[in-house]
C-alpha cells in the first residue's frame, strides 16, 4: 500500500490531532517553488525510464536533488533551502513498487521543514503528486547537510557523509548542450533538460547503495505550484 511521505515526518513530534490536520489537504496553504534539479541513476545515458522503457541493468536506483532559488508556503518563505530524494525502482518504474527516502535541507526552521515534506513528497499536491502511487516503501525521511552547487554545464550535490554526486553536460552537434524535452517520465515539465554523464555518483544509507561513473544524468530549471 502507498504511504504517504508525510506520514513519517519524524522531524518533529505531532499529537494525533495535529497530524490529521497535517494530512488533510484542505488544510494545504498555497504554496510555489521554482529553482534547478539534477538527477543522476545507474542507467546508461540517456536513461530509459523516462521514455517509459526498462532500466538498462534491470532496475534502477536514481538520485534527485533541488535547489530552491524562489518559493513559499503560504506566508513561509522556502529560498535558498535544498532537498533531495533516492529512489529504488526494482524493475520498469510504472510498475512502482519504489523504494524512497527524502532529506530536508537541516537549515529549514520547523515550518520551512513541513512545508517542504509536503510539497517534495507529493502530499501538498502539484507535479509531484504524480509520483506516489509508485511508492512502495518510504525508508524515511531526514533532515541533513545539502550542498548543491551549478556551474556552468556541472552540477553536483553532497548530503553529508551519506552521497555525493557530480554530474557533467554531454555536448551536442553543435558543441552546447544536448536537451531533450516533453518526456512522458519528466521530474521538471516545461523545460529542457540537458543530458549528462556522472563524473561520480555515490549513495549509501537506508539500505539503498549507489556507487557508479559515467552514468546518466539530467539537469534543468523547475518550477511546482499547488493547483
Amino acid at each position: 500500500m502507498t504511504v504517504p511521505l508525510i506520514l513519517y515526518f519524524s522531524l518533529y513530534t505531532l499529537s494525533f490531532s495535529e497530524m490529521l490536520v497535517s494530512m488533510n489537504p484542505s488544510s494545504n496553504s498555497r504554496w510555489q517553488v521554482a529553482g534547478t534539479y539534477f538527477e543522476t541513476c545507474n542507467c546508461e545515458t540517456a536513461c530509459p525510464c523516462i521514455f517509459l522503457g526498462s532500466p538498462t541493468e534491470g532496475e534502477c536506483t536514481v538520485l534527485v536533488a533541488w535547489h530552491i532559488e524562489s518559493g513559499a508556503s503560504g506566508d513561509t518563505k522556502l529560498d535558498g533551502l535544498n532537498v533531495a530524494l533516492i529512489v529504488h525502482s526494482p524493475g520498469h518504474m510504472l510498475k512502482g513498487k519504489w523504494r524512497v527516502a527524502l532529506y530536508l535541507d537541516e537549515r529549514a526552521n520547523a515550518a520551512q521543514a513541513e512545508a517542504l515534506g509536503k510539497i517534495f513528497s507529493g502530499h501538498a499536491g502539484g507535479h509531484l503528486a504524480n509520483v506516489a502511487p509508485l511508492i512502495g516503501q518510504v525508508l524515511g525521511v531526514k533532515a541533513a547537510p545539502i550542498e548543491y552547487h551549478a556551474q556552468d554545464k556541472r552540477r553536483s550535490l553532497r548530503i553529508g557523509q551519506i552521497a555525493s554526486a557530480e554530474i557533467e553536460a554531454v555536448a551536442g552537434a553543435d558543441g552546447g548542450p544536448t536537451t531533450i524535452q516533453n518526456q512522458p517520465l519528466c521530474i521538471a515539465p516545461g523545460f529542457p533538460a540537458v543530458v549528462s554523464r556522472s563524473k561520480r555518483a555515490s549513495f549509501h544509507d537506508l539500505g539503498l547503495e549507489l556507487e557508479v561513473t559515467e552514468k546518466n544524468g539530467l539537469y534543468a530549471p523547475f518550477a511546482y505550484k499547488s493547483a
